[in-house]
């Protein structure tokens, strides 16, 4: 079988080039292909990811197995003339977690088979999350029983791939991060994760690894999650703290070979990114942070189009929007708080953006490609696109972006792309 690009990680600090790697985490077409069309301009590798929830066997909140999402995912990049071979599927927080209302055995049993199907389907990055308990199990379940069950998803995918000549996948251990889909809750800080938590997150799984027989899928362990101390909330970002890392960055030394990954880091600056690559944590996850800035330029297209066209839509894409939300609150509901002003903010403007999950929904899909067919071959004025889109209108100022609603959304997503791609050449 054939290496992984992402086999050697560790060693990239130490040569020229790219230092690190972002992780989209998106399942929007816009984001994929403003994502693919970045990477090209760099001439780089792409990383995408999709979560067990996203993704899996019975279809995620996508709809896609694994097999549809690697389809969908390569459709976008012959529309955009992305290389295939460039491109990097990974599954995120594979393990019981869609299932984990069902006795352990049960939700282990459709990990099983979700692991499988991600293996199958030519996803060469997967990150193993048993941590989750199930039914009539605590919240949180020891190490060892964690690992245990990590391997025994590694065997399965080890099994699945057996006499194949495709991409030998690696494997991200550990879990210090919120549940999918994001923290339940505002936050005020984090507790980085102790080096010895760290150093015995490793050690566990290379036992367990080594009892269930995979001991050849534990050499392509390339990272563990940990918690570098970055989050944010519906309201509030908390901005990585090099000081507080230190201790954790230093570990690695003593872990040859793997890197860390840090999920969450949505929202940080450039210069934070950047210092997170070089303290190690050389993947860097995005996912809401991207559809927080299409969904911001989506809102500001809708304003101009309701300026420009008033009375041609019977409701316009926010007002769409609010009235899905409402009516089916079960994507948001858990995660919002406060009032009902404060949670009807929180619904269109959250850092969590919880929208993310309901794009697909078929009133708003259809609102959006409305909204789009209305601005349809229309140039906007720079002038609108000072109020409305002010983030690109020194890029259409200068020529850069193109003044039209397509053009517009993508470089939404780029500007936040760049931000990660250049932090990665560190």
């Amino acid at each position: 079988m054939q290496k992984s690009y992402l086999t050697d990680i560790a060693n990239w600090q130490d040569g020229s080039g790219v230092k690190g790697i972002p992780s989209i985490c998106s399942a929007h077409p816009l984001v994929i292909e403003a994502s693919m069309l970045h990477a090209m301009k760099q001439d780089a590798h792409l990383l995408v990811e999709a979560t067990c929830n996203q993704v899996n066997q019975d279809g995620g909140y996508t709809g896609m197995t694994p097999a549809n999402f690697r389809a969908f995912a390569e459709g976008i990049a012959k529309k955009a003339g992305f290389p295939i071979e460039k491109l990097i599927l990974g599954g995120d927080h594979l393990g019981p977690n869609p299932w984990k209302n069902l006795p352990a055995e049960e939700a282990m049993a459709k990990a099983c088979v979700m692991i499988e199907a991600f293996a199958l389907a030519g996803f060469t990055k997967l990150h193993l999350d048993t941590s989750m308990g199930c039914a009539g199990e605590p919240v949180a379940l020891p190490d060892t029983l964690t690992a245990e069950r990590a391997a025994r998803l590694a065997a399965v995918a080890e099994a699945a791939l057996k006499g194949s000549d495709g991409v030998k996948p690696v494997y991200i251990v550990g879990t210090e991060v919120p549940i999918p889909g994001g923290a339940m809750e505002e936050l005020d800080e984090l507790e980085v994760t102790k080096p010895g938590a760290a150093r015995e997150t490793i050690a566990v799984h290379a036992k367990a690894f080594e009892a269930a027989g995979v001991t050849d899928a534990f050499s392509r362990v390339v990272g563990a999650v940990v918690q570098p101390g970055v989050e944010y909330g519906n309201e509030n970002v908390i901005p990585y703290a090099p000081e507080k890392a230190k201790a954790l960055s230093a570990t690695l030394s003593d872990m040859p070979g793997m890197v860390f990954e840090a999920h969450s880091t949505d929202y940080q600056t450039r210069e934070m990114l950047r210092q997170l690559v070089l303290d190690g944590f050389a993947i860097l996850k995005v996912g809401p942070g991207l559809t927080f800035a299409l969904r911001e330029a989506f809102y500001g297209l809708d304003q101009i189009a309701e300026f420009l066209f008033a009375g041609k839509r019977s409701e316009t894409l926010i007002a769409t929007v609010e009235r899905v939300l409402t009516a089916d609150p079960k994507n948001w509901d858990k995660y919002y708080h406060g009032s009902e002003s404060d949670k009807h903010i929180q619904r269109h403007f959250s850092y969590s953006d919880r929208i993310r999950y309901y794009w697909p929904q078929p009133e708003i899909d259809a609102a959006v490609k409305e909204l789009f067919a209305l601005l349809d071959g229309v140039e906007i004025p720079e002038t609108l696109i000072s109020q409305y889109l002010t983030g690109a209108y020194v890029s259409v100022r200068d020529g850069k972006v193109q003044p039209k609603a397509r053009d517009l959304a993508l470089a939404a997503v780029d500007r936040v792309l760049e931000d990660y791609f250049e932090a990665c050449r560190a």
